[in-house]
């Protein structure tokens, strides 16, 4: 999962590269900011203990599901071409199942 939230920051870093000004500085950096803030607590989640990494998860999730819905913005605005943001939502859909599996096996065993 960690690998696949760094793919996807270097997607969108690799966009922000092309677009004006105002876009980047302005959704654009949020939604990277968030992308780097997600692999943040991914990364927190794997070396926590299973007593404590739920709730980890639970805070990741809502960040996935944060950042899907600016992504989203970012479309809407037309700061993303329809191509590029069916891509991005793809993988964060795919990101957010394992995210969600994560915490499933966690629940398991707890």
């Amino acid at each position: 999962m960690i690998h696949r939230i760094r793919v996807l920051h270097k997607e969108i870093y690799a966009l922000g590269q092309a677009l004006p000004k105002r876009d980047k500085l302005g959704v654009h950096a949020v939604v990277e900011n968030l992308c780097i803030e997600i692999l943040a607590h991914a990364v927190k989640a794997a070396f926590q203990s299973r007593q404590i990494k739920l709730g980890t998860l639970e805070f990741l999730r809502v960040k996935i599901e944060v950042l899907k819905h600016l992504v989203r913005t970012e479309q809407e605005l037309g700061v993303l071409k329809e191509k590029t943001y069916l891509h991005l939502a793809g993988q964060l859909v795919e990101i957010s199942k394992m995210t969600n599996g994560w915490i499933a096996y966690t629940q398991k065993g707890a």
